[in-house]
């Protein structure tokens, strides 16, 4: 009986997990549309485009697990607030793919299915390039 709660309540957790991601995810992706279009030149808004395009390969690859683990289609949320200026909005998105980092790696380390480890481990250095980049055009603005 014991293995089977334990099982359980690892799954609920990484259920859980991957509610959190999906919403963060998707609120990453409104809010790198947004920060696209107000970047000051073409050179940072393709950077940051490509960055929200990895953004929506993230969100996918999580909405499929979830969808695997649970047999339900994800409703993702916004759960996170963009900033109203560029400079703002850098910030925000560096701090949130710091935070982000780290949570994925996280999920990567208790995941014991080796598909959902890799998916994560992968989506973590995404997110700290992003980090990078974010940093980067920040800097150039201050």
């Amino acid at each position: 009986m014991y293995p089977y709660y334990e099982h359980y309540r690892q799954n609920q957790k990484l259920v859980n997990d991957l509610i959190k991601a999906i919403n963060g995810e998707y609120s990453a992706t409104q809010c790198y549309a947004k920060l696209a279009g107000m970047a000051p030149n073409a050179e940072q808004r393709d950077q940051i485009n490509e960055i929200l395009n990895d953004e929506k390969k993230h969100l996918q690859q999580f909405s499929q697990i979830y969808t695997t683990l649970t047999g339900k289609q994800p409703r993702p949320m916004l759960i996170e607030e963009c900033g109203e200026s560029y400079v703002a909005a850098l910030e925000a998105s560096f701090k949130d793919e710091q935070r982000t980092t780290d949570f994925y790696h996280e999920i990567a380390d208790e995941a014991a299915d080796p598909v959902i480890k890799e998916v994560f481990r992968r989506a973590a250095y995404d997110e700290q390039n992003h980090a990078v980049w974010f940093l980067y055009y920040l800097g150039k603005e201050k």
